[in-house]
């Protein structure tokens, strides 16, 4: 047996190359194995959509659209519930999110108290929504900056700014009048 560097290969080399071999097609068979295993975990699979009852009365019909585009498969009962939303353990983390998101903020259920609207344009304005990810495995998610400056605005007018409910601007500088 010939080594690498040209030199005859020791039997002691062949039997470590032999053990590498074998481990790494063990540890490649455990993931696997295990691969298979969590899809018998239930959680993650129960993708009903609960009713859809009052929505917001929206400022215009660009802002909902961009919002549905944007925010509504975590935060209202119409979620589209993507192929590998099937697959454990991504729909075990994609069922999280919408569970986490519909009860923190959920347009299809304007009828119920609703903390967060206001806060809407403040989180999309920081970057923190959506999650950076969302917009990888389907790109007509992602928002140009045109699109998310509406968004903003098209919110602020909706559900108001955060301590100013009903789309009313407010004048920290009124004190000279």
């Amino acid at each position: 047996m010939i080594s690498d560097s040209g030199a005859a290969a020791t039997p002691r080399e062949g039997a470590v190359k032999r053990a590498l071999v074998f481990g790494v097609l063990i540890a490649l068979g455990g993931v696997a194995v295990f691969s298979l295993v969590i899809q018998a975990v239930p959680y993650g699979r129960d993708h009903t959509n609960p009713p859809v009852g009052l929505e917001p009365v929206w400022d215009s019909p660009q802002t909902r659209e961009l919002a549905v585009r944007a925010c509504f498969d975590c935060h209202s009962n119409e979620t589209v519930w993507p192929w590998y939303s099937n697959i454990a353990p991504v729909s075990w983390l994609i069922q999280r999110d919408v569970d986490k998101g519909r009860a923190k903020l959920n347009y299809s259920e304007w009828d119920r108290p609703q903390d967060e609207g206001d806060e809407s344009a403040e989180e999309l304005r920081e970057g923190d929504m959506p999650p950076w990810f969302y917009p990888i495995p389907d790109p007509k998610r992602r928002l140009s900056g045109l699109e998310r400056a509406s968004l903003i605005r098209g919110l602020e007018a909706t559900f108001g700014t955060e301590g100013n409910e009903g789309g009313e601007e407010h004048d920290d500088d009124d004190d000279d009048d």
